[in-house]
């Protein structure tokens, strides 16, 4: 998996006896072992995991001191025919100064080790009593221990031979609470993955606290960030700890141990190092930071590979599965969409707004919006101008929703039957009526259009476009026909989440007259109604029917332009996300047909009109996509072939 820039990380919260060296080295033997069969590549302990942390004034007695020492060249010894990069705690003697340390090793060889920096010494902490800070050190020492030589400071990271994206810096604990954490400059360094093996008490709140600071620094730091804290076994004297650790990867957690439980644990989490390393190439404020970095020395290594991914994918990444936050989120867009409609329309005079309306769901959206901007702004509705036009492939299902949703909106009504003026326009150009090909069908995309812009022109106002994300990146719009209007107020909100958008208006308070209007639309198939209806008088052409279903292109859509990733990754995590919905078959097929229309529509996307960006993928050419309308498709295409279905 690391050829798609996955690697396999886990935190462990082993049994800890206080000054039992032995036992404490052989649980965390135990626990490697686990993780190696589990295809672990970083595993990390807690601090001081070979002494326990609560040792108090005994780190002074050099019998401890010499029984960790020993400690640490058993594990080493033991970790010999494996591949794990462990990485545990331990206290370091260096001339004149203890160090509390982190210390890694891999098959059999210490790496390297890295003393903590700032050291609490206020409330319950009393760490400067025993230690020094990494700061003592006056830079990086070479030190013999354990019966090896090794590295020992803070100002290195350990790399990956085969990935040079995998770069590790460490930092211990109370480094993560200093205002200027070392991770900083660790990522700014260059490195993807922080570790932090703590030993942090519990205390009423704090683990929240100390969950926020590790969910922001992964953030901030575009890192993954692996934290583990000590657990049941250590001395209650005066404290307790509950083994609290997370995986979180820029800002997302991946996995966590279950607090103040008596059983060892271990988690794993396979980390996204391309999409950190895609983010912080796209983001200039960290190539900003980069720049200031202080040099750091690097340590190699070659961290194991694993054959499978064991994480979990999300089918709607533009959709929140948790209801409380898809709300949120809904009632934020639907915000962002009505102000930006306000704004424009405030800056122009408060003019009309004209839109039509086919009973389908982007333009059910496209008029909530506007009916929002109205009361935002103490306009009455009737400044909305919506028309329906009935066409070659209009069924009585949506124009009746269409209608009534005008009507019960309070919108200005129009209906304009386009019917007679396309058919005038394909005899004119000498096309039969019942050749239905793309002249057929945008003919009357275009009719439209006209009477919505000449219609706008009558009253003065402005046509509100009503095309959403997913059309856009597949061209699924006719050019110069519902492709153009002045403000597209759905340009930023990918099919997926429009639906959820117009069931939010549905439920809110206010909106019961057209709740049961909008929750037909829902249940409406997804049409441009642009070829007449089948026997029945239902809709024959479906959307998803010709360029695949939007949950398959919603997904691809958010990994090629959020991720940057690749079509054979992207198939990967399709694969993971959509396994028993989709065969492997069809996800191949509509991947392939996504690539083709997002390269050959380009053009379209090039004149877009403008419309508020909603979320971190947008397309418009004046903000976030800017792609050459004649750039190539072929170097996807040649990868996409490589696929083994």
């Amino acid at each position: 998996m690391k050829k798609y820039g996955f690697l396999r990380t886990a935190i462990a919260v082993p049994k800890v006896k206080v000054a039992d060296v032995g036992f404490n080295v052989e649980e965390m033997i135990k626990l490697a072992g686990e993780m190696e069969k589990q295809q672990a590549a970083v595993a990390l302990f807690p601090e001081l995991s070979v002494t326990a942390y609560t040792c108090g004034d005994l780190f002074a007695q050099s019998a401890l001191i010499r029984q960790a020492e020993a400690g640490i060249k058993t594990l080493a010894e033991a970790l010999l025919d494996r591949q794990i990069f462990a990485v545990v705690g331990a206290p370091i003697p260096v001339d004149a100064g203890l160090y509390n340390c982190a210390v890694v090793i891999q098959r059999g060889k210490i790496l390297g080790a890295v003393p903590k920096t700032h050291l609490p010494n206020s409330h319950e902490f009393y760490e400067r009593r025993w230690f020094a800070p990494a700061s003592s050190l006056k830079g990086t020492r070479e030190i013999h221990y354990a019966g090896q030589d090794f590295k020992i400071g803070r100002d290195f990271l350990f790399c990956d031979e085969d990935n040079r994206d995998i770069q590790i810096g460490i930092e211990i604990c109370e480094d993560l609470w200093a205002p200027m954490p070392p991770s900083g400059r660790l990522a700014a360094a260059g490195a993807t993955v922080i570790l932090n093996p703590s030993s942090s008490n519990e205390l009423i709140a704090k683990s929240e606290y100390r969950e926020e600071l590790v969910r922001q620094q992964s953030a901030r730091c575009n890192a993954a960030y692996l934290y583990t804290s000590c657990g049941i076994g250590e001395s209650t004297t005066d404290l307790v700890f509950g083994g609290d650790g997370y995986i979180y990867e820029k800002g997302t957690c991946l996995a966590r141990t279950r607090r103040f439980t008596d059983e060892a644990q271990v988690v794993y989490a396979d980390v996204d190092i391309e999409g950190l390393v895609h983010d912080r190439r796209t983001q200039t404020s960290f190539s900003d930071a980069d720049s200031a970095a202080p040099a750091m020395g690097k340590i190699m290594c070659r961290l194991r590979d694993f054959n499978a991914l064991n994480r979990s994918v999300d089918q709607a990444p533009f959709v929140p599965s948790d209801l409380k936050k898809r709300r949120r989120r809904c009632e934020e867009i639907f915000a962002i969409q009505s102000v930006g409609l306000m704004s424009r329309l405030r800056h122009i005079g408060d003019v009309p707004m004209v839109l039509g309306i086919s009973g389908g769901l982007d333009s059910t959206l496209a008029l909530l919006v506007c009916a929002e901007a109205c009361d935002r702004l103490g306009l009455s509705r009737d400044h909305i101008h919506a028309v329906t036009m009935p066409g070659f492939g209009t069924t009585d299902r949506t124009y009746r929703n269409a209608v009534a949703l005008i009507k019960g909106i309070g919108a200005a009504f129009h209906e304009i039957s386009i019917r007679e003026a396309a058919t005038l326009h394909l005899n004119q150009l000498k096309h039969p009526l019942d050749r239905h090909d793309v002249t057929y069908e945008n003919a009357q995309a275009r009719e439209r259009t006209q009477i919505l812009m000449d219609l706008a022109n009558q009253v003065g106002g402005i046509v509100v476009g009503t095309g959403d994300l997913s059309e856009l990146a597949l061209g699924w719009a006719t050019y110069n026909g519902d492709h153009m209007s002045m403000y597209a107020v759905n340009a930023g909100v990918p099919k997926t989440l429009v639906r959820y958008l117009v069931d939010y208006v549905a439920d809110r308070e206010g909106s019961e007259g057209i709740r049961a209007i909008l929750k037909d639309v829902l249940d409406t198939p997804v049409s441009p109604e642009l070829l007449p209806p089948d026997q029945s008088g239902k809709i024959a052409q479906k959307t998803e029917d010709l360029v695949g279903p939007y949950a398959l292109h919603d997904f691809f859509l958010y990994h090629v332009l959020r991720n940057g990733y690749s079509p054979s990754k992207i198939y990967l995590l399709a694969r993971n996300a959509f396994s028993g919905e989709y065969a492997d078959a069809v996800i191949y097929k509509w991947l392939r047909n996504f690539y083709w229309r997002f390269f050959a529509q380009q053009f379209k996307r090039s004149c877009l009109p403008d419309g508020p960006k909603v979320g971190s993928v947008a397309l418009s050419p004046r903000g976030d996509w800017r792609m050459p309308s004649d750039a190539k498709v072929k170097l996807w295409m040649d990868e996409i072939e490589a696929i083994q279905v």
